[in-house]
């Protein structure tokens, strides 16, 4: 029996007003078919506002108005909860930033008509790139994602990542509301909890560049609140396992 897909795209935004029509305008092209919610933390440039006009032409845009910056993570799960209300059965997160290649979104969407779970857009896996990056950027970013995958079990090559696609019936199953981490960390967190739930998770390659207009929203704190986190996990992980094993761990 063939599944009918019906995608929604997760957009957070924060002073994107320089990125918004065409990020949204590239969406429509290459996935017709979907809808999209801009998920705006009441950005002072105007991006609500302009999203919702453009919503008029492009069609099937939704502007979830939120009162103040409150995370990417917390976007993430407010976006999936109104998803996950209105029926859609594919919930896709990316960037506003344009980091993220609208063109990719149907190589992020086929796997799900062969039932996976979650499908990540990866920079690491054989036809992915980063193609503007340092060698040194790269070198920390692979080796944060082979600490989280060494540290959690997770057969996955990018954990990081933040362009990917969910199927709803994960989206339940995990319970949104035990998923508390934000940035980096949100995406670990989530795909954490989908290998433990034994979901079927595959990569596609992608290529991500950085921004061009805006402002960069990460930052050090993001990226080391994602590194003690994933220690935690970890050694709640080992602690598990051992006491499953009738063993006895000291950490």
């Amino acid at each position: 029996m063939t599944i009918e897909i019906k995608p929604l795209v997760v957009l957070p935004t924060y002073n994107e007003i320089e990125n918004i029509e065409e990020v949204l305008t590239k969406i429509r092209t290459s996935l017709p078919e979907c809808s999209v919610l801009v998920v705006d933390d009441n950005s002072p440039d105007g991006t609500a506002d302009r999203a919702n006009e453009l919503s008029s032409d492009l069609k099937n845009i939704e502007v979830l108005r939120r009162a103040k910056k409150s995370g990417l993570g917390s976007a993430y799960r407010d976006g999936f909860a109104w998803g996950l209300d209105k029926g859609f059965n594919v919930l896709i997160e990316m960037d506003a930033d344009l980091s993220h290649d609208p063109a990719s979104l149907k190589s992020l969407v086929e796997p799900f008509g062969d039932g996976c779970d979650l499908v990540i857009g990866s920079r690491y896996v054989k036809g992915g790139s980063i193609p503007n990056w340092s060698w040194h950027r790269k070198l920390l970013s692979k080796a944060g994602n082979q600490y989280a995958k060494f540290m959690l079990g997770v057969p996955v090559n990018d954990s990081t990542a933040g362009f990917r696609a969910y199927s709803a019936d994960i989206i339940k199953a995990i319970d949104l509301s035990t998923i508390h981490a934000e940035g980096y960390g949100f995406q670990i967190e989530m795909t954490f909890a989908v290998s433990k739930l034994k979901g079927k998770i595959r990569e596609v390659p992608i290529s991500f560049v950085d921004r061009v207009r805006g402002t960069s929203k990460m930052s050090i704190h993001i990226t080391v609140e994602a590194l003690l986190l994933v220690t935690k996990w970890g050694f709640g992980r080992l602690k598990r396992k051992s006491s499953s094993d009738g063993k006895q761990i000291v950490v």
